[in-house]
């Protein structure tokens, strides 16, 4: 019975404390949303914290908040007592997500993506008709969005309307979009016959409309091949620059090999023209001084048929 009361006055002593407790004024705040609540305004601000008490400053703005107008908006809600904290107002700061010429460009990008325009590898580079400064938007997950996009493939013409969060009116803009793709460029001035590696490479990006007719090439499809001619520092790469380097080159000497079954032949030779791995070349036996086919198979190796008029050439 003593142990029940004990308790009871503990209790009712932590709730008589924390009703007796006072909001604390913070001294700075920032907020994201277009009211002030009392949460934001005050430490251990309890059941109140949601009651809103003013309009936030617009969007990247800050405004100062006297004691006197916290105290009013405080009694209107029914709070007498506040820890001031020895303040004499709070600084009020609005959060904003800037929009600029960058972010209106990647949402035109995104646009033309989901149209199917833009594909991999590729970018917009945006002109718009005029300067545009930026924009504080509110702070929130989509600051800015396309109502509308008209866009002139022809031309590379554009009209656009934006939203912007927090701005009633919606933000109409024109101008060109260049449609831009990745393409690959030496960084460096090269020999002939280089093989090229990721190292030689770097992407740049360069107008769609400039490469349409050859066509570019990806990464992969010019890195470990060769130099057609001498190549200069920045120079972009197109399909007909490079090759599939040769495996034997002309006058290289090689082993002619001849397997039938478990049993093969070897003879050496010097290779008449060049080729590629797999590819067709002429040999010359340097014992029988023919001139025979064969297929690339290795560096200095070479395969000839089971064609009896090509063993006979042996």
């Amino acid at each position: 019975m003593i142990l029940r009361s004990a308790i009871a006055m503990t209790a009712g002593l932590m709730l008589s404390g924390a009703a007796w407790a006072s909001p604390v004024l913070r001294s700075d705040i920032v907020v994201s949303a277009a009211i002030v609540t009392v949460g934001d305004m005050f430490e251990d601000a309890g059941a109140a914290a949601e009651q809103a008490l003013f309009r936030a400053p617009l969007p990247g703005t800050s405004g100062l908040v006297g004691l006197a107008d916290i105290d009013a908006a405080l009694a209107r809600i029914g709070i007498d007592t506040f820890d001031a904290g020895g303040l004499d107002g709070v600084r009020v700061s609005r959060a904003a997500a800037v929009i600029d010429e960058a972010a209106l460009s990647e949402l035109i990008a995104a646009d033309l993506a989901a149209r199917g325009i833009l594909g991999a590898g590729m970018s917009v580079d945006t002109l718009f008709s005029a300067p545009v400064q930026p924009l504080n938007a509110e702070a929130v997950a989509q600051p800015a969005s396309i109502i509308s996009l008209r866009y002139l493939p022809g031309t590379g013409a554009f009209t656009a309307r934006f939203a912007i969060a927090g701005i009633a009116q919606p933000l109409d803009l024109s101008g060109t979009i260049e449609l831009m793709i990745e393409a690959p460029h030496l960084n460096a001035s090269l020999p002939a016959g280089t093989l090229l590696t990721a190292g030689n490479i770097e992407m740049r990006p360069v107008p769609l409309k400039f490469v349409e007719s050859t066509g570019v090439p990806r990464l992969e499809d010019v890195v470990g091949k060769a130099l057609v001619r001498q190549s200069r520092d920045g120079m972009m790469l197109k399909p007909a620059d490079v090759v599939v380097p040769l495996l034997i080159s002309k006058n290289d000497p090689v082993t002619i090999y001849f397997r039938q079954g478990p049993m093969t032949l070897t003879v050496k030779g010097q290779a008449v023209t060049g080729a590629v791995s797999g590819a067709p070349m002429q040999v010359l036996n340097l014992m029988s001084k023919r001139v025979i086919s064969a297929t690339a198979i290795s560096a200095g190796a070479v395969e000839v048929s089971a064609d009896p008029l090509t063993v006979a050439g042996l």
